[in-house]
């Protein structure tokens, strides 16, 4: 053979190598089938009001079934009940901890829950006793994905309500080497606001560096965001006012997670992708904008603090209004 030809060779053998050591590990994997994830397993609370309350809340759900005295709770709580919150729960398996040490030891460190699928038998009541078990349902091949090589496992749990089988719970994750980064990866770039007919003027003001707020010429009403029409009086006629830039910070939350580096990058490179401050600032005019405060480190930002408008050069395209803190 010539030297490409056993180069070629070469590389089918190891690729051959690599088949049959996916295959050995496959099969390692799935004698863990079968298995019991958790046994005899018991809901912290018995179903119960209060909870279905908080959930058709955080749900937007209104269904009349959800409450009153003949209130059920509604079917896609069913995980909720099992659930062990911060404390966790005492009756996993050693096959299920097994089954991840053994991913892991494989270089899966990484896990990701991917779907679930859930089937409903008996409707849950206030007052019912939640007790479940679950099993290792399957362990699939090798996956490639976009977040790394692993494998995809699937539990199964029977959910029952004193004692009789109200539903069933698939749940699956993919325990995953995470992929190597792209070589020569583009720089991240902030992403782009939408831009349209109804907030054109807006950005037309932070390019020529004014912050302006839209005001209803019937009422007077000063409104942000911009909006097609007053959401006071209903009026569609409006013109414009310059904000003096001044404001407080009113409320605001630290993003610690995903990592962004194209959100720190202008403060501190070497941060980037570290935490941030998002402010909801209150205008001197009386509106509210969300915007990032600047120079102040993000554990520094505390509700109150004076903030003065600055115009934030993002890249060569976009260029954004962000508010500056000072400590003291």
């Amino acid at each position: 053979m010539t030297a490409t030809a056993d180069q070629a060779a070469g590389t089918g053998a190891g690729a051959d190598a690599d088949a049959e050591e996916a295959a050995r590990f496959h099969a390692l994997l799935k004698t863990f089938e079968g298995r019991p994830a958790a046994t005899a397993g018991r809901g912290k609370d018995p179903v119960n009001q209060p909870m279905i309350r908080h959930w058709c809340e955080a749900m937007g759900d209104a269904d009349p079934a959800y409450t009153g005295p003949d209130a059920i709770a509604p079917p896609t709580m069913l995980q909720a009940w099992t659930m062990g919150g911060l404390s966790g729960h005492g009756d996993r398996s050693s096959a299920y901890d097994e089954l991840l040490a053994l991913l892991d030891g494989a270089g899966c460190t990484s896990v990701v829950a991917t779907d679930c699928e859930q089937g409903y038998l008996r409707p849950l009541r206030p007052g019912d006793t939640i007790t479940y078990d679950a099993v290792i349902e399957s362990v699939s091949p090798r996956k490639t994905t976009k977040l790394g090589t692993g494998h995809f496992v699937t539990t199964r749990m029977d959910v029952r309500a004193d004692g009789e089988l109200a539903g069933t719970h698939h749940f699956r994750i993919l325990k995953y080497a995470p992929a190597a980064p792209r070589e020569n990866k583009p720089a991240a770039r902030r992403p782009r606001p939408v831009v349209n007919r109804d907030n054109q003027g807006f950005w037309d003001g932070v390019a020529d560096h004014k912050l302006l707020i839209q005001r209803c010429t019937a009422c007077a009403t000063l409104r942000f965001p911009w909006l097609p029409g007053c959401n006071a009086c209903a009026s569609l006629d409006w013109d414009t006012v310059e904000a003096s830039g001044a404001g407080t910070v009113f409320s605001y939350v630290v993003m610690h997670h995903p990592p962004f580096p194209a959100f720190t990058a202008h403060e501190n490179p070497a941060a980037a992708g570290g935490p941030y401050a998002v402010a909801l600032v209150e205008l001197a005019e009386g509106v509210r904008m969300v915007s990032n405060i600047t120079g102040v480190p993000y554990d520094k930002v505390r509700i109150g603090m004076p903030v003065q408008l600055e115009f934030l050069r993002v890249d060569e395209d976009l260029e954004l209004p962000v508010f500056r803190g000072s400590e003291g």
